[in-house]
């Protein structure tokens, strides 16, 4: 009779231990107040007292990276999109005037390759210390016949809390009122299957040298990861200096600023009013892109869209750039009626060119 073994089914628990061994370091190098333990537990303990909270409410997030996966893969770069991972959380935590508190991750792949998981658990905790939450735990699935060969997916969980009273949006958002965006450091981690088919149709390699980032291939430009707003919000947000915030991920700056507004609201917002990055002018003319579809699919160089008081706008500014944040005042919110909306102006035929 044949014996098998669970490592003759594709899965090799010897591999899975020595990843745990590996990132073991990495996940206490972003202990912050209020985690308890280690790795390797049923579940991971979180104490908010520890962490400085009082009436605390908690707000949650989820999220992956995408098809932006398939380009990591396809240029064996795996160091990043760990950093994209978190970022696509715990910004949707910040916008709502929440504190992210720890995460949690799950790497799924067809066979375990440590160098490649300990790679984007790298970058993992590399976006927990820019965020200030901790690594607290996750899970690695190694599931034979799934995944092709050296393929691997990726999902994130993030928890945060605010105290009860001080969330996002406020509520007071109205007629006057300054729209700020914050920039991006390229196209985040949203459209990446129009960016894919726009790399097929210049018939470019992810290896060419990238034709908008000198000193860059064109995989490496592609893949530089999502910037984390975390701190800055939340040093504006404590100041009292924000009304409301939004990420700007899937639909753009048209399908995210609304979000965030009361009803009847209209922001207008300049597309001049800042510098588009060179790589939304590349994937426009590339792929012969239309603006309005530009600004639907990408952030087009804002990542974070606040609106602030007018009387307290260039405060705002001073005390983003202080912390290394690039910010612009990029429209104003006016009276509408019906369901809040963005309003574009300044696009002419060649923008984002």
């Amino acid at each position: 009779m044949t014996r098998l073994t669970y490592r003759d089914a594709g899965v090799d628990i010897e591999a899975g231990d020595a990843l745990v061994d590996r990132i073991k370091p990495l996940a206490r190098s972003t202990d912050r107040k209020g985690t308890m333990g280690g790795l390797g537990g049923f579940g991971a303990l979180f104490d908010l007292k520890a962490a400085g909270f009082q009436d605390p409410v908690l707000v949650s997030s989820t999220d992956g990276v995408g098809t932006k996966l398939r380009l990591a893969i396809d240029a064996n770069h795996h160091a990043t999109v760990g950093i994209d991972l978190v970022a696509m959380c715990v910004n949707d935590l910040v916008v709502q005037g929440a504190e992210p508190l720890f995460f949690l991750d799950y790497f799924a792949t067809g066979a375990l390759d440590v160098a490649q998981a300990a790679d984007v658990v790298s970058g993992i905790a590399e976006g927990c210390r820019q965020a200030g939450c901790a690594l607290v735990g996750g899970e690695t699935a190694e599931m034979p016949g799934m995944y092709h060969k050296g393929d691997y997916d990726l999902a994130g969980f993030s928890v945060g809390a605010a105290e009860r009273g001080a969330l996002l949006p406020s509520g007071d958002v109205g007629p006057g009122d300054v729209v700020l965006g914050l920039g991006a450091s390229g196209v985040h981690s949203n459209g990446y299957s129009l960016v894919r088919r726009i790399v097929e149709a210049g018939n470019a390699e992810l290896g060419d040298p990238a034709p908008f980032a000198a000193g860059k291939s064109l995989g490496e430009a592609l893949l530089e990861p999502t910037r984390i707003y975390v701190k800055p919000v939340l040093a504006l947000h404590r100041a009292g200096l924000i009304k409301a915030a939004a990420h700007i991920t899937g639909g753009g700056l048209p399908g995210n600023l609304p979000r965030v507004l009361p009803e009847g609201a209209v922001a207008v917002v300049d597309a001049t009013a800042w510098p588009v990055p060179p790589v939304f002018g590349w994937l426009a003319r590339t792929g012969g892109v239309e603006p309005e579809e530009m600004l639907r699919v990408f952030n087009c160089g804002i990542g974070m869209a606040l609106v602030v008081e007018e009387a307290k706008a260039e405060a705002a500014i001073a005390m983003l750039r202080e912390h290394g944040e690039t910010a612009y005042r990029i429209g104003r919110i006016e009276a509408g009626e019906g369901e809040a909306e963005v309003r574009m102006e300044g696009l002419s035929p060649a923008w984002p060119n």
